[in-house]
């Protein structure tokens, strides 16, 4: 099973962005989970959230007639 939440370290491997970076996306989306009443963890972010965020895993799904 794969863990829960991911680290700074593993959020720059995966964006190949700096560690310094990768804090500051992790404390952008603990914000917006903070915001909707979630307990969050500081230096890590919830594994299932960043793939939602960042690649788009459940895309908005478009409405009858758009392209």
């Amino acid at each position: 099973m794969s863990e829960k939440f991911i680290r700074a370290e593993e959020v720059a491997e995966v964006m190949e962005i700096s560690v310094a970076y990768a804090y500051k996306i992790i404390r952008k989306l603990n914000q917006e989970l903070s915001d909707k009443g979630f307990i969050t963890v500081t230096g890590r972010v919830n594994r299932e959230y960043f793939n939602e965020r960042v690649y788009l895993v459940n895309p908005p799904k478009k409405k009858a007639g758009e392209e």
